[in-house]
């Protein structure tokens, strides 16, 4: 089970790394859409679009990496102060009961519209350039296996808390800064007691 807890981290890791960087080429894509529509009055009939798909790319391909380090939004005013044990019987439940059902349903689903898509070779009908949409629509499926595949992982950091009582240690790369400050404020408070 750690194995492939550590595949499925480190696979869904690079992808949302990867993907991260549409945000760089959404920047410069909107800097040149406000640049020529302000400055030269000639606006572009295709940055609108390009930036709602590279958006909805990142955030659909992100999904899995944001679920292998635990970020997702989570209502745990009751969550934290259940035991370990508990926290991961439930997450286990939910898991099966509504997780993979929904992704199971993206799957499937995505592949449909995806297949249909290509079909026809889709084009945008709100976008006065055409843009083609097809590929995006495959992004779909692509962001429900990577979710799939990181949502047995989740299953297997469950059955493991169940067994030995506490969580496995979830790789992190980003730290909250919430979670800074209070580090820091604990800091400085340690050293005025110094």
């Amino acid at each position: 089970m750690q194995h492939y807890i550590r595949f499925a981290d480190s696979l869904s890791a690079w992808f949302g790394k990867a993907f991260g960087w549409l945000i760089i080429l959404m920047t410069f894509g909107m800097s040149y859409e406000v640049l020529v529509r302000y400055l030269f009055n000639r606006p572009t009939p295709w940055a609108l679009d390009i930036s709602f798909i590279m958006y909805g790319t990142l955030f659909m391909m992100g999904g899995a990496y944001t679920l292998s380090r635990g970020g997702h939004v989570r209502g745990d005013f009751l969550y934290r102060l259940w035991s370990d044990r508990t926290q991961a019987k439930v997450d286990l439940t939910l898991y099966v009961l509504f997780f993979f059902p929904g992704i199971l349903a993206l799957i499937f689903t995505g592949w449909k519209y995806a297949s249909r898509s290509w079909g026809y070779a889709e084009v945008s009908v709100n976008s006065p350039a055409g843009i083609p949409i097809y590929q995006f629509k495959t992004v779909i499926v692509a962001a429900g296996l990577l979710l799939l595949i990181q949502g047995i992982a989740q299953v297997f950091r469950c059955i493991i808390c169940i067994r030995e009582g506490q969580w496995p240690p979830v790789a992190s790369d980003v730290e909250e800064t919430e979670t800074l400050l209070m580090k820091k404020a604990a800091e400085v408070q340690s050293n005025d007691r110094a």
